[in-house]
């Protein structure tokens, strides 16, 4: 578990990205998104103060951050690899790629 304490200037750079982003139709996704791109990740500790500034719960915005793959609740490793695992990439053989790769990289983040 990531001790988001640590992160510099946390509060008050996050209450600038939820300002600039509350009044818009559905805020809640520009907002994460703009949480990712400063920190690499959506921090634990953003989660209660993004839900109190929307007036949702703590449930709904971390629902959020689970279900959208792109947004991590941990820093990303160094090389980030993603795989299409639809139907029509299978058919071609993507799904042997990934597994190769696997083996390969040693970590594997579902």
């Amino acid at each position: 578990m990531l001790d988001d304490t640590a992160l510099p200037d946390l509060a008050s750079r996050l209450a600038e990205i939820i300002a600039t982003h509350r009044d818009r139709e559905g805020p809640l996704l520009p907002i994460l998104h703009a949480v990712q791109a400063e920190w690499g990740y959506v921090p634990r500790s953003a989660i209660p103060v993004i839900a109190r500034a929307l007036n949702l719960s703590r449930a709904e915005v971390h629902g959020v951050v689970s279900f959208y793959h792109d947004f991590r609740s941990e820093p990303a490793g160094r090389h980030i690899v993603r795989l299409c695992a639809a139907e029509s990439c299978q058919a071609q053989g993507g799904a042997g790629a990934g597994r190769g790769g696997v083996g390969e990289a040693g970590d594997r983040h579902a």
